[in-house]
């Protein structure tokens, strides 16, 4: 059976075992779509640290919760998001302004919805967790 999305797959298995209350969760394949999602996760408080380990195949990610993802999720398909249709991003997936995060990918780099504002770029939405 093949993986449709790696994202995907990474995102649920996170969001299944901080709902079981592990302290920690191993995550394959890796990707380095993958990685940067969990670096602004990282970067925001959501998780703690993750250490990428080479297994001379897909490689792995063991990753340490910290209790506090609610719920993490992809957007597929990865729609074209211009920077006025942020906000009505926003306003639909995250539960509130003061906390959660938009994941895009841009020209400049994977970043969160705050960040392409300020830089004032669009990009493709990738995902969000709050």
């Amino acid at each position: 059976m093949v993986k449709v999305s790696v994202l995907a797959d990474t995102l649920k298995t996170m969001t299944n075992a901080e709902k079981r209350g592990r302290r920690q969760v191993m995550l394959r394949p890796s990707s380095k779509v993958v990685v940067k999602f969990l670096q602004q996760m990282m970067k925001h408080g959501y998780i703690g640290e993750f250490e990428i380990i080479d297994d001379h195949r897909s490689g792995k990610i063991v990753v340490e919760l910290n209790g506090r993802i609610n719920k993490c999720g992809v957007i597929s398909p990865r729609y074209d998001v211009s920077v006025g249709d942020l906000e009505q991003w926003v306003v639909n997936l995250l539960p509130s302004r003061q906390f959660g995060k938009i994941i895009l990918t841009t020209s400049m780099g994977i970043m969160d919805h705050d960040e392409a504002r300020r830089r004032g770029t669009g990009g493709k939405i990738l995902g969000f967790f709050y």
